[in-house]
C-alpha cells in the first residue's frame, strides 16, 4: 500500500481534501447536536421534525423511508415527539390502514426556530464570501455527494 508521501502531488491534494470534509463534518455534526439538545431534541427526531417541516403531512410508512430507518424506529420518534405534542397522528383521509403525521403548532414554532438557527449560521459563514467564490464551494460540494451517493449504491 502506498503512502501519502508516495502519491502524487493531487492524490496528497485529495487526501487533504478529505481530511478537511471529515473534520468539517465533525464539527457541523457538534453544532447540530448543542442546537437540537437545546430544544430538547435528538437528531433522529429533529430530523423526523425537520421532514414534516419541509414536505407536510406524510404517512408513517412515507416518513420511514425519507428519514431511512424502519417503521417501528418511526414509531418510537412520533411516541415520544407526541408526548411532548410537537406532532399529531390522525387516521389517513383515503387510507383506513395508514395514519397521517403533521406537527402540530408547537412543532411548527420548534422547527421554525431551527430553521432559523440554520439561517443565522448560514449568514455567519457565508454572507460576506464572494459569489464566485460561494459558488465554487456549492459546485464542488455536489460534485462530491453525487460521488458519495454512487459509492454507496455500489457498496449498499
Amino acid at each position: 500500500m502506498k503512502s501519502l508521501h508516495d502519491m502524487p502531488e493531487g492524490a496528497a491534494s485529495a487526501s487533504v481534501s478529505l481530511d478537511r470534509l471529515f473534520e468539517l463534518a465533525e464539527v457541523l455534526g457538534t453544532l447540530m447536536e448543542h442546537g437540537v439538545a437545546e430544544r430538547g431534541l435528538t437528531r433522529a427526531r429533529a430530523g423526523l421534525l425537520w421532514a414534516l417541516f419541509h414536505d407536510g403531512a406524510m404517512t408513517q410508512r412515507a416518513l420511514a423511508g425519507q428519514l431511512g430507518v424502519t417503521p417501528r424506529n418511526v414509531t418510537g420518534l412520533l411516541d415520544a415527539l407526541e408526548a411532548d405534542g410537537l406532532v399529531v397522528r390522525e387516521a389517513h383521509p383515503t387510507d383506513r390502514r395508514a395514519m397521517l403525521v403533521s406537527l402540530t403548532e408547537s412543532g411548527r414554532t420548534l422547527t421554525d426556530g431551527l430553521r432559523r438557527g440554520r439561517d443565522a449560521l448560514a449568514l455567519e459563514l457565508f454572507g460576506e464570501m464572494p459569489a464566485s467564490q460561494l459558488a465554487a464551494i456549492q459546485d464542488g460540494l455536489e460534485t462530491v455527494l453525487a460521488r458519495l451517493r454512487a459509492i454507496d449504491r455500489v457498496d449498499g
